[in-house]
């Protein structure tokens, strides 16, 4: 398997207007470059980009989501990594293959798939790998 780059960083809040008035200045941005509720996954997020890399506010949509399980046991703060790679279930075979286990399995996002490799294996991060194309860099 071979990782591209990072693709983002996710940042847990309980309160995402809040947390964006807190990061937005820092970032330099008046807003998120892709705002968007993911449904199935029961999180909001902000997006912003930072060079080639994706940086994350989430807030739960749900109090039973994963976000809010997140920051229910750990509090706020990073909550994931993910990699870039070329095929999602393509990496996930590889690494089924070496023994790291997975939670669930590849996972629809717009036109790519992700998938996350269940943290006990990997340092306690919750690590995603997912093919996304970054077209947001030709703009």
């Amino acid at each position: 398997m071979k990782v591209n780059k990072i693709d983002h960083i996710c940042i847990a809040v309980k309160n995402l207007d809040e947390a964006r008035k807190i990061w937005e200045p820092i970032l330099g941005k008046p807003e998120p470059d892709d705002p968007y509720v993911d449904e199935p996954e029961k999180i909001r997020v902000a997006r912003y980009w930072l060079g080639e890399v994706g940086f994350e506010l989430m807030e739960s949509t749900t109090p039973d989501g994963d976000v809010a399980k997140f920051i229910e046991k750990r509090g706020e703060g990073v909550m994931l990594l993910s990699f870039n790679v070329d095929n999602t279930r393509e990496a996930m075979n590889e690494l089924k293959g070496k023994d790291y286990p997975f939670i669930g399995g590849a996972r629809p996002f717009r036109d790519c798939e992700f998938a996350f490799i269940h943290p006990k294996a990997v340092n306690g991060v919750l690590l995603e790998l997912i093919d996304y194309k970054w077209d947001e860099l030709k703009r």
